[in-house]
């Protein structure tokens, strides 16, 4: 069962492209939240698509802000602070896809229980810390081993580090988003 209703996916969407249409045109947005399930403190990541492409991905692991506040601040984020990209243009506006994952408290975790598909992990050795979300081993087929590797490779450590005293953290998330944009955003442009 989904914690978020339909309309409150829809509004945290909305408020992801208007958060970065605001940015892009250099106007403030309201990010008071709407409602107190939407102020609750929560971690959250925003992915960005563009044909069929990663445009940016930023999120914070940690409940650090309001949800409603989160999302706009991660949007803005993935849209003109991802390091792995040039920031987004107006002109891209109308084909942004927006993901969001919502993330549920960290709990450590052992190797054989991680279930791929259901946790995202984040593996920390020393001050090297990788972050995968849930979708990720689907997306590219890993099974669990691959999964924990990739975690390790993600933060700049061996693959096995997971094997080698590396310590495991997972989360699950309610992940949702759109395909294709939404035809009512080519207004934001």
């Amino acid at each position: 069962m989904n914690e978020y209703s339909d309309e409150e996916r829809k509004l945290l969407l909305r408020l992801a492209h208007r958060t970065i249409a605001a940015e892009l045109r250099r106007e403030e947005l309201d990010t008071s939240p709407p409602s107190s399930h939407l102020a609750e403190l929560r971690g959250a990541f925003t992915t960005l698509h563009r044909c069929g492409g990663l445009r940016g991905c930023i999120g914070y692991v940690m409940p650090l802000y309001p949800l409603y506040r989160t999302i706009a601040d991660t949007a803005a984020a993935a849209a003109f602070r991802d390091p792995r990209f040039t920031p987004v243009t107006i002109d891209e506006l109308p084909e942004l896809q927006i993901e969001i994952s919502v993330l549920s408290p960290l709990a450590p975790i052992e190797p054989e229980e991680v279930e791929v598909g259901r946790h995202g992990l984040i593996v920390t050795l020393g001050h090297a810390r990788g972050l995968l979300l849930p979708q990720v081993p689907l997306e590219w087929g890993w099974d669990r081993e691959k999964f924990l590797s990739e975690t390790c490779r993600k933060a700049n450590l061996p693959p096995d580090a997971w094997k080698r005293g590396a310590r495991l953290e997972a989360f699950t998330a309610e992940v949702f988003g759109e395909n294709p944009p939404s035809e009512s955003l080519a207004n934001l442009r």
